[in-house]
Formats: C-alpha cells, sequence, structure tokens
C-alpha cells in the first residue's frame, strides 16, 4: 500500500493576506502544566503557585503564568503558520482577560502581510495577528508575529523517516 505523506504546514507560496488559520486542537491547562512552567522559568510571582496567595487576590485563585499562555496558543499555531520557518519578531502582546488551570485554549491567527525577504530569496517573511481564546470565548491573549518562512523550492528535504528494516520471518 501508498504511504500517504502528512500535513507539512505551509510554506510561504502557500499565504495570503486576510486569511484566517484555526487550530481544530484546544489545548486544555492543567494545574500541573502551570506549576512546572513557573518553575522551569524561575518565576517566583507566587499568582502562579501559591493557592492561598491567589485566594487573596481579586481572581481567588491562582493565575496561569503568561508566558505559558503565549507558548500554548503559539504552540497551536505552529501548523499553520511556522512549521517552515522561524521567528523573527513578537509585538503587541496584549492579555486582556486571565486564564485559570483548567482552561482550554484555542488559537486564529490572520495573515496581515506577506512579502519577499530582501536578503534572502529562498525565504518570505509573513506577519500575522493572532488571538488566543478560552473555552468559552474569552480573548485571553493577542499579539502580533513576523515569522521568516521557506519557499518551497528552497525548504529542506522532508524526508526523515527511516528505511524500515523488513521483520525476520
Amino acid at each position: 500500500m501508498p504511504v500517504k505523506s502528512g500535513w507539512e504546514g505551509r510554506f510561504f507560496e502557500d499565504f495570503e493576506v486576510g486569511d484566517i488559520y484555526r487550530c481544530r486542537l484546544g489545548r486544555t491547562v492543567t494545574e500541573v502544566d502551570n506549576t512546572w512552567f513557573t518553575l522551569l522559568t524561575n518565576n517566583t510571582n507566587q499568582i502562579h503557585f501559591n493557592t492561598e496567595y491567589g485566594k487573596q487576590t481579586e481572581f481567588g485563585q491562582c493565575l496561569v503564568n503568561s508566558l505559558l499562555t503565549l507558548a500554548i496558543v503559539a504552540g497551536l499555531g505552529v501548523a499553520d503558520v511556522s512549521e517552515n520557518g522561524v521567528n523573527l519578531g513578537w509585538g503587541n502582546i496584549t492579555l486582556p482577560n486571565p486564564g485559570f488551570a483548567g482552561d482550554t485554549l484555542y488559537y486564529e491567527s490572520e495573515v496581515l502581510e506577506k512579502r519577499e525577504s530582501k536578503s534572502r530569496p529562498q525565504w518570505g517573511i509573513i506577519k500575522v495577528h493572532t488571538r488566543g481564546f478560552k473555552q468559552d470565548g474569552t480573548l485571553v491573549i493577542e499579539y502580533a508575529r513576523n515569522v521568516m518562512v521557506w519557499k518551497r523550492a528552497h525548504a529542506p528535504q522532508r524526508n526523515l523517516f527511516p528505511v524500515v528494516k523488513e521483520k525476520a520471518k
């Protein structure tokens, strides 16, 4: 039987200004995710890991670390935006509403700009506006992102799957 290739992300030629991409997956943030991420990043703000402290705030509980929110929402967009590229920069990051353990995050990005790279002809540059939402539709993060994306003809080879050796019978 023939092997069918899976989704390998968009190349520069696949982007059009005005396109909107939404990830079909949601990602529920757990208390463990939040605690580990906060510890890994040496963030000492107790609002992220001390339940008793969180209870004393206007939120009544711990908040999800905002960088974790950014990481998850950006990660949800990799297959659509940056699987074949590299980040050039992030801007205008806002967090209009808090996230809490148990919230499920969703992502959408709109392509704002598309242009050829001036210094690297094998690449193009796109700019997207990304928004992350909780399960109830509440906006929790939005930002602009510039990504340098391979042109299809110049992208590294994708056939990295090893040659499968047949089992001895």
